[in-house]
C-alpha cells in the first residue's frame, strides 16, 4: 500500500511538473517585453496584476538598456514593502525580436523603448498574433503615422487590441478639471477661443537628470537623439494633445478632418559633455549625436515644442519644454487651462502651490450669486470623490484633495494597465479609443511636419 501511494505521488509530481509550462497554468495574460530600453517599461511591472502571469519574457539586443530595466524589476522584487514577484526569461540575441515571433511565449507584447522602429514593431507584433501595450510615442513622424493607421487595421482585422500609456489622464487634478468642465453650472461651456487666446492650453516641463523608483536614472545615450526618441513636439506632447481631446471633446469621436494646425514650432535644449556623462554614465558623445554637437562639447537636444492648433473649431495650444535639472526640492511641472463661459479651470505648479498640482476655479464675472451656486453644483463632484472641499484663494476658488486621491506618476502606470487589463479582458474598448488615438498622432506628426517645414 506504501509503495502503492508513493507512486501515485510520483505521478501526481511528474504531472504537475508536465504541466508547469503549458498554458493551462499560466494566467490568461502572458507578458512578452521587448527592447525595454526606458524606463517606462519597468514602471508597467512596479505592481502586480491578478490576471498577469508572473512569468515575463524579454526579448531584447544585450547591453545597457537590458541591464537596467532588469535591475529595475529586481529593485521592485526585493522591496520590503509589497515586493512584487516577477521571474523574467530573457532572450539577447541580435536576432531578438525574429526570436520573439518565432517562439510566441505570449499574448501582450510591452513597448517602450527606442522609438525609431517602434511602428514597425508594433505592425509585425499584431500581424503575428499578439495585443501590443505600447508607451508613447508610438510613431514619431509621418511615415510612422501611415504605419500606425495600418497597425489599427491588422488589430482590428485580427482582433486584438493596441493601446498607448497614457498615465496622465489618472493625475487627479486633471480628472477634477474635466469633471468640473462638464457641470454647466459652474464651467458654463466651453470658450472658442483664438489664436492668441486659446480655449485650452496645456504646458508641461520636465527634466533629464531625475529621480525614478528613489535613484538616479541613467538615460540611454539615444534618448537624446531625436531621431530615435523623437522630438519633444511627437514625444511628451502626445500626453497634452491627448488630455485636449480627452477633456475637451469626452467620449467623442475626433475626426482628423476636423483639427488644423495653425502654427507649430520646435527648439534645442543645450548640455555640455559633464552633463551628458551625469544622466547616461558614458564618458564621450556616440557617434550618431555628430550631427547635434557644436565645439566638441555642447549637445543640442531637439526636445522642446509648441502647437497652435484649432480641434472641432476650438482653439487649443500645447507646449513641452526639458530643461537640465530641476531646483533642488521640486520636479517636472504642469500648467493647464480650461475658458469656460462661466469659469476657468486651471491647474497650476509653481511655488506657490509648493510645486505640487492644484486646481482652481477661476470665476470670469463678479456676479455675488456665483460663489453661491458653484457651493450647491461643487456637492455633485463631492458625492463622486467624498472629502472634496473648496477654499477662497482672492476671488477663485481652490479645489481641497484629500491624499486618499493623489498618487505620483510612477503610480499611474498601474492604473493605466489595469484599465488596458479590462479592455483585453472584456473586448469593451470604447469606440472614440481608437479613433482618437489616430487623431492625436496626426496632431503631432502634423505638427512637426509645418515646424519643420517654417525653418
Amino acid at each position: 500500500m506504501i509503495k502503492k501511494e508513493k507512486i501515485s505521488f510520483f505521478l501526481l509530481s511528474a504531472c504537475i511538473a508536465c504541466n508547469s509550462g503549458n498554458e493551462i497554468t499560466k494566467k490568461p495574460v502572458q507578458l512578452v517585453t521587448l527592447d525595454p530600453g526606458h524606463f517606462h517599461a519597468a514602471l508597467v511591472q512596479k505592481s502586480m496584476y491578478p490576471d498577469v502571469d508572473s512569468t515575463v519574457y524579454v526579448y531584447a539586443p544585450a547591453g545597457n538598456d537590458l541591464k537596467y530595466h532588469l535591475d529595475r524589476i529586481n529593485g521592485y522584487n526585493a522591496r520590503a514593502e509589497d515586493p512584487t514577484h516577477w521571474d523574467e526569461k530573457i532572450y539577447s540575441g541580435e536576432d531578438f525580436f525574429e526570436k520573439m515571433i518565432a517562439e510566441k511565449k505570449g499574448n501582450v507584447v510591452v513597448l517602450s523603448g527606442n522609438n525609431k522602429k517602434k511602428s514597425e514593431y508594433i505592425v509585425s507584433s499584431l500581424q503575428n498574433g499578439f495585443n501590443v501595450f505600447a508607451d508613447k510615442p508610438m510613431v514619431i513622424n509621418s511615415k510612422g503615422f501611415e504605419k500606425l493607421k495600418e497597425a489599427f487595421a491588422v488589430a482590428k482585422k485580427n482582433d486584438l487590441l493596441l493601446y498607448d500609456i497614457m498615465t496622465e489622464r489618472y493625475e487627479i487634478t486633471t480628472q477634477l478639471q474635466k469633471e468640473l468642465s462638464m457641470i454647466p453650472e459652474i464651467f458654463g461651456t466651453l470658450e472658442k477661443g483664438s489664436i492668441d487666446n486659446p480655449a485650452i492650453t496645456k504646458e508641461s516641463v520636465h527634466h533629464l537628470y531625475k529621480y525614478v523608483s528613489g535613484n538616479v536614472l541613467t538615460r540611454p545615450a539615444w534618448f537624446l537623439d531625436a531621431s530615435q526618441q523623437g522630438e519633444g513636439i511627437v514625444d511628451v506632447m502626445t500626453h497634452l494633445v491627448d488630455l485636449v481631446q480627452w477633456e475637451a471633446f469626452p467620449e467623442k469621436i475626433i475626426d482628423t478632418n476636423n483639427i488644423k494646425i495653425n502654427s507649430a514650432k520646435r527648439w534645442t535644449t543645450d548640455i555640455g559633455l559633464s552633463a551628458f556623462q551625469a544622466i547616461t554614465k558614458l564618458e564621450k558623445f556616440p557617434l550618431y549625436l555628430d550631427n547635434n554637437i557644436s565645439n566638441d562639447t555642447i549637445l543640442h537636444i531637439f526636445c522642446n515644442g509648441e502647437i497652435n492648433y484649432t480641434i472641432n473649431n476650438v482653439y487649443a495650444k500645447t507646449s513641452v519644454t526639458w530643461r537640465y535639472k530641476a531646483p533642488e526640492g521640486t520636479g517636472d511641472t504642469h500648467y493647464s487651462i480650461m475658458r469656460g463661459t462661466k469659469a476657468n479651470l486651471v491647474i497650476r505648479q509653481g511655488q506657490e502651490e509648493n510645486y505640487k498640482p492644484v486646481l482652481y476655479i477661476d470665476p470670469v464675472s463678479a456676479d455675488p450669486g456665483y460663489k453661491l451656486m458653484l457651493t450647491t453644483a461643487f456637492t455633485k463632484l463631492r458625492d463622486k470623490y467624498p472629502g472634496l472641499e473648496l477654499t477662497s484663494v482672492g476671488k477663485m476658488m481652490k479645489v481641497i484633495i484629500p491624499e486618499k486621491y493623489i498618487e505620483g506618476h510612477e503610480a499611474h502606470f498601474a492604473r493605466v494597465t489595469e484599465k488596458f487589463l479590462g479592455y483585453l479582458k472584456n473586448k469593451n474598448i470604447p469606440a472614440w479609443e481608437v479613433p482618437n488615438m489616430i487623431a492625436k498622432y496626426y496632431t503631432t506628426t502634423k505638427a512637426l511636419e509645418l515646424a519643420l517645414k517654417n525653418e
